[in-house]
């Protein structure tokens, strides 16, 4: 089961939660953030696996979106 590393800010990029969750697939391991920690509309999330670029959203509408498209 891949071991993701995130890290969870507010607007202001003040980081607020960081760690890692467990799951078998990304869905999953967006889910479980989603579900266990305290999120809120504007919040950016850092996510990945050891060996790789994180990934960078954006909480929009109740949903992690790309933060590329924020600008959109």
């Amino acid at each position: 089961m891949p071991r993701y590393q995130f890290a969870l800010s507010t607007s202001a990029s003040t980081v607020r939660q960081a760690g890692f969750v467990h799951s078998d697939s990304w869905t999953g391991a967006l889910s479980a953030i989603t579900e266990q920690l305290p999120v809120q509309e504007g919040d950016t999330l850092e996510i990945g696996v050891q060996g790789f670029p994180p990934a960078h959203y954006l909480l929009s509408d109740h949903m992690w979106l790309p933060a590329s498209l924020r600008a959109a």
